[in-house]
């Protein structure tokens, strides 16, 4: 059994406000070095335990560890070796970006180089450009800068990809690959479900304040994983599916009774649900959007 601490441990994790429970027992570990999608829809719990982790809201019962401290208490070693990237900030807006990234690499004690960063967000050619002349995608970029000038451990990556056109968005994508191949412990919340698929090692799905489902984009959701999905085009041109746990016998059937009309099966396709699928079905239900 491995004993390598991991970067995040919540173990029983309760937050409450009233008699309103926003987070109910939440339980999950992150790995040092992995990218880790928290999902769930609005209302879930997901923002609420982040802010936990990330020490900016106090927790009403359970255990929670980052980088081996409890965030709860704020300690300066902790917050020195944590990046945060919110879904919104106020920049200083007169500012040039080589200037804003000095300026917060003054505050750590081993920043990351100026230039590197800039570099690696791809804000080259913007260096001496004030923050308020930025674009929405630069301004985000900008935000992702002023999380890694520091050199941190850890991020939070909150929505960070809002906003943005589909280049941009690859773009973004293809950053955060790179601080993974860094080592960089990345905590990743979105609502898009391909971004999770591309970017995670590992996601959990949060439900009422509970996780619900919790493993790799591939193999999330446990049973419902391993079901398939045989689709088909009916002799009229619908589209037409089924999901299965014994597709073997199922194609048996449906292509024994193609051959005995003797017409062809289109678009005959078996594949297994897609994290969006289980998803979807596992967040069904309306939720209470005020948390």
């Amino acid at each position: 059994m491995s004993t390598i601490q991991p970067a995040i441990r919540v173990t029983d994790l309760k937050k409450s406000y009233g008699s309103h429970e926003a987070v109910s027992g939440l339980s999950f570990e992150v790995a040092k070095g992995e990218v880790f999608g928290l999902l769930g829809p609005n209302g879930a719990g997901k923002t609420t335990t982040v802010e936990i982790l990330e020490g900016y809201r106090a927790r009403t019962a359970g255990e929670v560890e980052v980088l081996g401290l409890d965030p709860g208490k704020r300690p300066r070693e902790l917050r020195e070796q944590v990046g945060i990237v919110l879904q919104s900030s106020a920049l200083y807006v007169n500012l040039t970006v080589r200037e804003a990234l000095s300026h917060f690499a003054s505050l750590y004690p081993t920043p990351r180089d100026v230039e590197e960063t800039i570099a690696l967000v791809g804000l080259e050619g913007k260096e001496d450009s004030r923050s308020r002349t930025l674009s929405g995608g630069q301004q985000r970029r900008l935000d992702l800068a002023l999380a890694l000038i520091g050199d941190p451990e850890l991020l939070f990556l909150d929505e960070p990809t809002t906003g943005f056109d589909p280049q941009a968005r690859r773009a973004a994508w293809e950053t955060i690959r790179s601080l993974r191949a860094l080592g960089t412990t990345i905590v990743l919340t979105t609502h898009y479900l391909d971004e999770a698929q591309a970017l995670a090692d590992r996601v959990a799905i949060i439900k009422d304040g509970k996780v619900v489902a919790e493993g790799t984009p591939e193999d999330i959701g446990g049973a419902k994983a391993h079901r398939s999905r045989v689709s088909w085009r009916d002799e009229h041109g619908a589209l037409q599916s089924v999901d299965t746990d014994m597709p073997t016998k199922l194609l048996n059937e449906l292509t024994g009774e193609a051959l005995a009309a003797g017409r062809e099966m289109a678009d005959l396709k078996v594949s297994r649900p897609s994290l969006e699928d289980v998803y979807l079905d596992l967040t069904s239900e309306t939720v209470d959007e005020s948390v």
